[in-house]
């Protein structure tokens, strides 16, 4: 697939079949992504695929707002980091989530990003957990010292996302000269 195909193609899918997602488009798309950069090349961002669809419906009760996509996926891809590794970790990780979208929609599959971080699982209630805490409740073999950063959800659209809003680069791209 050519690149402006590839990131054009890449629309933020928030319904799903609920299909499982093969095993080998997740390992193929989570290698490609490990090439990302990442700062000093400190390669603080981890990936962990989450195929049991129990565990991957589960992550979709994180928020009690924007993550009930997770719950008609087939698959999920944690993004984890090792801020231990690097001050920069959440860039990385943002850099290494990005791309491993495109390598996903390259595999024939569509994605959303669930942002995780430091967000409560309600939204209303400032003394319930975090979606951080949520997620590694449910996903108890995430290493302790790994904080999450974010929740890729994957697989079979059961719509055809609109396409892309027409060009606006001339108002967004500056060059100093």
């Amino acid at each position: 697939m050519e690149f402006k195909e590839l990131i054009t193609k890449r629309r933020s899918t928030r319904r799903y079949t609920g299909k499982p997602v093969e095993i080998e488009k997740l390992r193929i798309a989570m290698e490609q992504a490990l090439t990302a950069p990442s700062s000093k090349n400190t390669r603080s961002t981890r990936l962990m695929a989450v195929t049991n669809l129990q565990k991957v419906h589960a992550l979709g009760k994180m928020r009690d707002w924007g993550s009930s996509l997770l719950e008609e996926a087939g698959a999920a891809i944690v993004v984890l980091g090792d801020e231990s590794a690097s001050p920069m970790w959440q860039t990385n990780a943002s850099i290494m989530a990005t791309v491993l979208q495109l390598a996903l929609v390259n595999q024939g599959l569509s994605t959303c990003w669930v942002h995780v971080g430091d967000y409560l699982t309600l939204k209303d209630v400032p003394d319930s957990k975090t979606t951080e805490q949520y997620v590694k409740e449910v996903l108890p073999s995430i290493p302790e010292d790994y904080r999450v950063w974010c929740v890729i959800s994957i697989g079979y659209a059961d719509y055809v996302p609109k396409p892309l809003p027409p060009y606006e680069g001339p108002e967004r791209i500056l060059f100093d000269e």
